[in-house]
């Protein structure tokens, strides 16, 4: 029922003034928002293009600055006569000089090469280490990484790696160090650096009060700022090729640049609001506007539905109400616009005058009908004078006294019940003596040439049905069936079909309907063949309709082998009937 109340149909007036407010205003909402997102698409990008450009820029230059100490420690192994005489030379004393000179060129060298910490040569067979550095780190994390190189096994472990970077990333000691590291012979040579003093130049970007940079390996894992990463949900293993947006807290646009010479990346984390900063008032105001729009529109279907569309559907459901018949029914008052209650007030004036109109009409038209059921009924009664008349005369002249008495007093009866009905209805039980009574005046006209049986159970027998229900089609038997050359049976059968109805079944022996008078009885008409007018059927029909008003039906067939078959169902309650005695 709720379904049904809350579909609206496409032509409707409440259908048209909402998709008319929503084509008007979906389409600025959705142009206001994309405008926005386009504003806020173009502002990412340049954002993007901006940090991505320094960020290039800053790599390039820590890679410039690692190529070239790649460059100096290749040109150390390859040309340096000390190195050489350090490998191969069996005299200490020359051993010492090669190593004080190589101390002094590597102190003198690391100057050059701001970008690394640490410049260092390893001779393993003699377990002798020596650097020089920028700047001034601990014993514990010089012992560290000493400790580290002195264990040639990260050559096997680094060879692993297919293909070995120039530099790679190594935790040492909970901090990650950027390292390079060339041999020859036993002699190990190279370069360290702190990932964190590599940033330095970088903290001098305005990355908003909560952005960040930081270096990550190959695989996304930050070496530094793990902390803000974790917090902040943002997962870093992703291409560098366009900006991403990620943070479950705070959204960040995430910027990155791989290294071209070692398995690391350098990563920027800048607001969005920072960003967002950036742009213009308008478009502030247009995402406000969009946003106000989304708010108002359940506002405006609302006021819409309470100012015209709920009127309306009050409306269209009373007349809904109406056109199933209930007259009764008014459109209540209620507080709503001045147009629509002149509206309501009027619609109510004008269903009362159409009540009552069609009360006056209705009251005329049953009049009508219970005129034109007297008539029917009183149609049938001339029909049995001569008959009647014509079987006393034989009687009297053949001086058949006692069957000319058994004649009148059956005639008598015969015309007491005729006059009687007039009467809308009568008890089947009176019904049934009338059709025995008009029986037995018939056996007196066709002797042994008629029989019947009627049965009807005992708790149908006050039932009322229509007077001479019964009776026209015994009668109609027995014009047209029965004859002085072959015996005819005549059966009235009376059974419940359910709680609600009862039908009657009425069937003789003789020839039955010819099939082209049962197509016009079946159709409702009047017919007329060599025998005569069939009226009685016809009058019977008419009179169900009037009386019953669809609730019975009569059914005319043919019997096998042979003989008519008429059925009648009827209500057994006649009390909601239209017509009434």
């Amino acid at each position: 029922m709720l379904n049904h109340k809350l579909r609206i149909s496409r032509n409707s007036i409440s259908f048209k003034l909402v998709v008319g407010l929503l084509t008007v205003v979906l389409p600025l909402i959705i142009f206001l928002l994309y405008n926005n997102f386009y504003a806020i698409n173009v502002v990412h990008n340049q954002v993007f293009e901006s940090y991505k450009n320094m960020m290039s820029l800053y790599m390039n230059q820590i890679d410039s600055s690692l190529e070239a100490v790649d460059i100096y420690l290749i040109n150390l192994v390859a040309s340096e006569t000390d190195l050489q005489i350090m490998l191969y030379s069996k005299n200490e004393e020359e051993y010492s000089l090669a190593k004080i000179r190589l101390s002094n060129k590597i102190k003198r060298d690391i100057t050059m090469y701001k970008s690394v910490d640490s410049i260092f040569i390893y001779s393993l067979p003699k377990q002798d280490f020596f650097s020089s550095g920028n700047i001034m780190y601990g014993n514990n994390e010089q012992k560290a990484i000493r400790e580290y190189i002195a264990d040639n096994r990260w050559e096997v472990k680094e060879l692993k790696k297919t293909p070995i970077p120039n530099w790679y990333i190594k935790k040492i000691e909970n901090e990650y160090y950027l390292m390079r590291i060339l041999k020859i012979g036993d002699i190990y040579i190279g370069s360290w650096a702190n990932v964190k003093r590599l940033l330095v130049p970088l903290k001098m970007i305005n990355m908003g009060h909560k952005g960040a940079s930081l270096l990550t390996t190959d695989h996304g894992k930050p070496m530094m700022n793990e902390q803000f990463v974790h917090d902040n949900g943002l997962n870093l293993n992703f291409g560098f090729s366009h900006y991403h947006l990620m943070g479950n807290k705070s959204k960040y646009l995430v910027v990155g640049e791989k290294s071209m010479k070692g398995n690391f990346s350098l990563i920027a984390m800048i607001p969005e609001n920072k960003i967002l900063e950036k742009l213009p008032y308008l478009q502030k105001v247009i995402n406000i506007i969009s946003f106000a729009l989304i708010l108002l529109l359940p506002v405006s279907l609302l006021l819409l539905w309470k100012i015209i569309i709920a009127p309306l559907r009050k409306m269209l459901t009373v007349m809904k109400r109406i056109q199933n018949g209930n007259l009764e029914v008014r459109i209540e008052s209620y507080a709503t616009s001045e147009e629509f209650k002149v509206v309501n007030e009027t619609f109510n004036k004008m269903m009362a005058q159409i009540q009552d109109l069609k009360i006056n009409i209705y009251e005329e038209k049953i009049n009508r009908q219970k005129a034109e059921l007297q008539h029917l009924q009183l149609q049938i009664n001339p029909h049995f004078f001569l008959n009647s008349l014509n079987i006393i005369h034989a009687l009297a002249s053949t001086k058949k006294y006692d069957l000319i008495q058994d004649m009148i007093q059956c005639l008598i009866k015969y015309f007491r019940y005729m006059f009687r009905s007039t009467l809308t209805f009568v008890s089947l039980k009176d019904e049934i003596q009338h059709v025995q009574n008009y029986i037995r005046i018939q056996e007196l006209r066709f002797s042994e040439c008629l029989s019947y049986t009627v049965e009807v159970p005992d708790n149908l027998l006050e039932t009322m049905v229509p007077p001479l229900i019964i009776h026209t089609f015994i009668e109609n038997s027995i014009k047209y069936a029965v004859s002085m050359d072959e015996q005819v049976h005549l059966s009235v059968n009376i059974q419940l079909v359910d709680s609600h109805l009862f039908k009657i079944k009425i069937t003789d022996t003789g020839e039955g309907f010819k099939e082209e008078v049962l197509t016009e009885l079946r159709a409702g008409n009047c017919v007329v063949d060599e025998h005569g007018e069939h009226i009685g059927i016809w009058n019977v029909q008419r009179r169900l309709t009037l009386l019953y008003k669809g609730c019975a039906s009569l059914s005319l067939e043919n019997a096998e082998p042979k003989g008519a078959l008429v059925e009648i169902v009827l209500p057994l309650n006649i009390d909601n009937l239209t017509l009434g005695e």
